[in-house]
């Protein structure tokens, strides 16, 4: 008789768990928080999460013939700015339907009622056509999947040769006084604020601990080229507490 394979895992947070349980555990936490998450983005990050997104969104260069493909971008903060900043169509797909509402009436809020979609779908298996897309753009959102070089691989199949890709995440910090500095501000008082404005302390727990479990700059940078995109290009952003990933589909 052939002993039962354990079935594979990954971690959430410093939790270890089955492959086939994060991606729901994941969805739960954004579920319960997308109603308050762009207010505990500015609490979290003294509103300067802001500022790294128009960097982010102005190292794209968005032109009016170009067509985004945003992941994981349900509240459209990406979306909106690549719109706002002259470029052409996007589609916002995040796998939580709870963001995606939040970021389609913040859209209608703005007038924003053509030159973007809004699709529930995962990173790993987007349900988008190949070499669709000019751009692919996912921003605080690659750490939350299961199996990253997947998402990647998904990324470099739905640009179009020449296409860009774009990645703006939480990353590893290389400046060490500052590394004390921002363990004490996430460990000790980001958990207590999205206990006392969301009444989820769990959810902002797993958010620092996922940050620690994510690749750093240059292991990220070349699993992106194992995926096949090439010309990786890191900018770190506040001494690395944020970091930019910039790569081509040849």
């Amino acid at each position: 008789m052939t002993e039962k394979e354990d079935p594979p895992t990954t971690h959430f947070g410093f939790r270890t768990v089955r492959e086939d349980e994060k991606a729901s555990l994941v969805r739960d936490v954004f579920d319960d928080v997308a109603p308050k998450y762009d207010l505990m983005n500015d609490l979290m990050s003294l509103g300067v999460h802001r500022l790294w997104k128009d960097e982010f969104v102005g190292w794209l260069r968005p032109q009016s013939s170009m067509r985004l493909l945003d992941v994981g971008g349900g509240t459209g903060d990406i979306a909106l700015r690549f719109l706002e900043k002259g470029g052409g169509a996007v589609t916002v797909c995040d796998i939580n339907k709870e963001m995606l509402t939040v970021g389609r009436d913040r859209a209608i809020d703005r007038g924003r009622l053509e030159g973007i979609d809004w699709i529930c779908g995962d990173a790993e298996n987007l349900p988008i056509a190949d070499s669709s897309v000019d751009a692919y753009t996912i921003a605080f959102c690659l750490r939350n999947v299961t199996r990253i070089d997947r998402a990647l691989e998904e990324a470099r199949r739905v640009l179009k040769p020449g296409g860009r890709f774009l990645c703006l995440e939480f990353s590893h910090v290389v400046v060490p006084g500052l590394k004390t500095l921002y363990d004490n501000w996430s460990f000790h008082v980001m958990p207590l604020m999205g206990r006392m404005v969301t009444g989820n302390r769990e959810a902002y727990q797993y958010l620092v601990e996922s940050i620690r479990r994510f690749p750093d700059q240059q292991a990220l940078a070349g699993r992106i080229e194992q995926a096949g995109l090439s010309q990786v290009r890191v900018r770190n952003v506040w001494g690395g507490i944020a970091a930019m990933h910039s790569a081509w589909r040849s």
